[in-house]
């Protein structure tokens, strides 16, 4: 092996062939996984469920009524993590998504009690779903306050108004219109149960993904979350992008009420004790939209969700322990923004 010069006539010893073929192996994956952010998550969704059919009981983890229970777990924060995707691409944070839900679930589920009609109390939890969001967005871009703490914020304003509306009790599905309870109603597709509610969540899915995809606000949105200033001063009117982002989130809040009306036929406050903030970041992480803004995409975000919940049950039926699963999907996470810095960087 010959000595070489290098540009600035220092002599050094040529890289083996070996090593150049590494290096354009892992340069041919890091454009591939930044020109398709999808791919990580499919393959590491696809993975879990060889894993789960090995590890786990396989006449449990892939009998249909498992499907089943897993569509159950993952439609409520599926509705959540859309609108949390929008924002995580904008560079932005919504914490307060969780007693969001809740205050626009109870809002529409104490109307419906006291007898407003069953379509105009899901309406105006909608509303209010909305102009929770305008809130969090206005905020953000009127007093230039970082989402993080402005939606940590906003989180205790929501769940004081949930616990208020409802004075802390739970409103029970026979005193409710039949509308609010019929995203929990199912119908079979090849022997699994599949809530209306889940067809909602996909429907979302495919309307954001479009609207993202399709739209001039969807290629504003992306242009925003990856150089607010430069977009401002190509004339993109970013403040508007932002609170459009978390407006979003506060409908899709809202509708992820519904479906969570419709799951445990009734409405109770304590449901934004859950940590649907946090497995709606999990899950938009898991999917590869970076938490810098301005890459990727909800069908990632869909990916995301049913890994997470996929990984959750089936680490269930395998006997591990709660706190092992917490440990298993924290793992998930570092490696989710491992590979987003990893494609960053390739591509810088």
């Amino acid at each position: 092996m010959g000595i070489v010069a290098d540009a600035s006539g220092a002599r050094r010893e040529p890289r083996p062939a070996a090593d150049l073929g590494e290096h354009h192996s892992l340069g041919r994956l890091h454009h591939l996984l930044h020109a398709r952010s999808t791919l990580g998550p499919l393959v590491v969704l696809l993975s879990s469920i060889v894993l789960f059919s090995v590890w786990a009981p396989t006449d449990r983890f892939l009998a249909t009524d498992n499907f089943s229970l897993i569509i159950q777990q993952v439609m409520v924060v599926g509705a959540i993590a859309i609108g949390q995707t929008v924002v995580v691409l904008t560079a932005g944070v919504d914490l307060s998504v969780g007693w969001l839900m809740a205050f626009a679930m109870l809002t529409m589920a104490k109307l419906s009690e006291n007898g407003t009609n069953g379509v105009a109390a899901l309406l105006i939890g909608l509303l209010v779903g909305l102009a929770a969001g305008l809130v969090n967005g206005a905020l953000i871009t009127r007093l230039k306050l970082p989402p993080f703490i402005v939606t940590l914020a906003t989180l205790f304003v929501y769940k004081t108004l949930t616990l208020y509306i409802s004075k802390s009790a739970t409103v029970r599905g026979r005193d409710m219109s039949e509308v609010l309870l019929w995203t929990g109603n199912t119908f079979t597709v090849f022997g699994t149960r599949v809530p209306y509610g889940a067809v909602i969540m996909l429907v979302m899915f495919a309307v954001v993904g479009y609207a993202l995809r399709s739209t001039m606000w969807g290629r504003h949105v992306y242009a925003t979350g990856g150089d607010t200033e430069a977009s401002r001063l190509t004339g993109i009117r970013t403040n508007r992008v932002l609170v459009s982002a978390y407006a979003l989130a506060g409908v899709m809040c809202a509708i992820a009420g519904w479906i969570l009306i419709g799951r445990i036929a009734g409405a109770s406050p304590q449901s934004g004790e859950q940590d649907y903030n946090l497995d709606s970041i999990t899950a938009v992480v898991i999917g590869g939209t970076s938490l810098f803004g301005g890459r990727g995409r909800v069908l990632g975000t869909l990916l995301g969700v049913l890994t997470v919940g996929i990984f959750r049950n089936g680490l269930t039926l395998a006997g591990v322990q709660d706190i092992w699963q917490n440990f298993a999907v924290g793992v998930l996470i570092l490696g989710a923004v491992t590979i987003d810095q990893w494609t960053r960087k390739a591509v810088a």
